[in-house]
């Protein structure tokens, strides 16, 4: 019973840091195969751009995907 007690707790902590940030813009710099996620006209109406860093000499991948509601929020700053 304890073990259950703890996994439940542990998930409900866990689970605030699945949420994805939304951008309004692309940002400059983006690690190697680090993800953001950017909504802009690019991708059709509930879908935003999924762009991945690449490596020195080497572009970034793009790709528009769809994102559910409970798993982004819409970031306030712009970078």
């Amino acid at each position: 019973m304890r073990a259950f007690v703890l996994g439940l707790i542990s998930s409900v902590v866990a689970l605030p840091c699945l949420a994805q940030t939304v951008l309004k813009s692309e940002p400059l710099i983006l690690a190697p195969y680090e993800i953001a996620f950017v909504q802009d006209a690019s991708c059709p109406v509930g879908k935003v751009l999924k762009v991945t860093g690449a490596i020195r000499g080497l572009h970034r991948r793009k790709a528009c995907v769809t994102l559910a509601s409970e798993q982004a929020s819409l970031a306030t700053a712009t970078p």
